[in-house]
């Protein structure tokens, strides 16, 4: 226990000095004092005390949204929650937060901690943090260098989980909800919508073949990717029915009428993105578990939005800036944004940022996966310009053209200072800036070329 001993007191000692010189250096450290710990007592997962319940959340896309709601929704009922949410979801992450949670003699300050946990993490975590509550939002291709296919992620998740936990699942998704069959389970989705269809839309469908027999599935309801309502005709495997079910979506008073204990319950929309109200609908699932009541959780999501480092709203003298975080490297996620993005009513203009800050050579993954996006979905008539920033911005230039946007609405800068030349400012037409969690650190740069082009056109 001494190295234990060593590694407690060492990363107290780091998250102190951080948590005072943080602001003046403008950095959080969420990776330090676990890195220190584990460095010194590899086993400082296991020994660090722990909350009595844990919640875990992870999945491809959505977890870092379906976490933040969670939490939210608890602590504005009351509870004080342990978590990662401001921090990083690896198990040097997760060892800071569980470390924090502690005092000097390794007890736990918190009854209750709720997790983001990276998929390819759950080796290192869940061996020692043992969840309670596994939410999974989905599993769809990744970072291709990281990820391979979602499947190998799959088996990851599978092997790492114990026995014994509650795992909430995504009805819609015929991979991630296979996961932990012998497990106690609740699923949640979204129930038949107007404008459902069997067709794809997307060029990358993961789930194409029964994953108990392997033959052809058949889709009545796919949403994106593959995530819908599917049968095999040959084995008769079906997607499970949710038991927490988005039934009604209301956009025009932004309220989703779900189906929770077989009775109707209303909860304000958060966001009208079919990624989000997913999200939504998985939150709803796991807090009904913990015991919140309904009218609870309605009243904690009234004051919610999507955290500001995802989505924001500005505006310069009459003209509308949105900005929305673009997952670059995960076709689905970015196709998912594109599509929404290009059925938002008016006219726009598109500001793309999204290649990978780190060596462009080395990431050559970037290439493929835009060519796995849907770029065909910017291809709308309200959508006047697009605009690309980057050192690879040629390559999403040709792609945009082998979906068949018109040259003539195309641009591309390598550089945020080149973006105001071809930007053209118009009342009547929003500005839309998607850009790719790894540029966040370039989008007030990004923003204040925007407003500046703003403000220096004759309008």
């Amino acid at each position: 226990m001494l190295k234990f001993i060593l590694a407690l007191c060492a990363g107290k000692c780091i998250s102190a000095a951080i948590h005072i010189l943080g602001p003046i250096l403008h950095k959080n450290g969420t990776h330090l004092p676990g890195n220190i710990a584990l460095k010194i007592d590899p086993l400082f997962l296991k020994h660090i005390g722990k909350p009595k319940t844990i919640v875990a959340v992870t999945g491809t896309n959505g977890k870092t949204t379906t976490n933040n709601l969670i939490i939210d929704a608890l602590e504005k009922n009351g509870y004080k929650v342990l978590s990662n949410r401001y921090g990083s979801n690896v198990n040097s992450g997760i060892a800071t937060a569980l470390l924090q949670g502690v005092n000097l003699f390794n007890r736990s300050k918190f009854k209750l901690g709720v997790l983001e946990v990276d998929e390819r993490s759950s080796l290192r975590v869940y061996k020692y943090v043992h969840p309670d509550y596994v939410v999974v939002t989905n599993l769809m291709r990744d970072s291709l260098m990281r990820n391979a296919h979602p499947q190998y992620i799959f088996d990851i998740i599978e092997q790492s989980l114990p026995d014994d936990c509650t795992m909430i699942l995504n009805a819609d998704d015929l991979l991630s909800n296979r996961l932990k069959l012998n497990n106690e389970r609740v699923y949640y989705g979204i129930g038949h919508q107007p404008g459902d269809s069997a067709e794809a839309r997307n060029l990358i469908n993961d789930v194409q073949i029964c994953p108990r027999c392997h033959s052809k599935l058949q889709y009545h309801v796919l949403r994106y990717n593959s995530i819908g309502r599917a049968v095999c005709p040959h084995c008769g495997l079906t997607s499970p029915e949710a038991d927490v079910c988005t039934m009604d979506i209301d956009y025009e008073n932004r309220v989703l009428t779900m189906k929770v204990s077989q009775a109707p319950v209303e909860f304000p929309m958060i966001s009208d993105s079919t990624f989000n109200i997913y999200n939504e609908t998985a939150a709803v699932a796991l807090l009904d578990q913990l015991g919140l009541s309904h009218d609870k959780i309605a009243e904690a999501f009234s004051t919610m939005k999507v955290v500001r480092s995802r989505y924001r709203e500005d505006k310069v003298r009459g003209i509308r800036i949105l900005s929305t975080m673009t997952k670059g490297w995960i076709a689905p996620a970015c196709s998912a944004v594109f599509d929404y993005v290009s059925k938002l009513p008016g006219e726009k203009e598109l500001i793309l940022y999204l290649e990978d800050p780190t060596d462009p050579i080395f990431y050559s993954e970037l290439l493929a996966y835009t060519f796995e996006t849907d770029f065909e979905f910017l291809n709308k008539d309200n959508i006047q310009r697009i605009i690309v920033i980057g050192k690879r911005a040629r390559d999403f230039h040709l792609r945009m053209l082998l979906a068949g946007i018109p040259k003539e609405r195309l641009a591309w800068t390598e550089t945020i200072e080149g973006l105001k030349r071809y930007l053209k400012p118009k009342y009547g037409v929003d500005i839309h800036i998607l850009y790719d969690l790894h540029q966040a650190i370039h989008y007030d740069q990004i923003l204040t070329n925007v407003k500046e082009a703003i403000e220096e056109a004759k309008l």
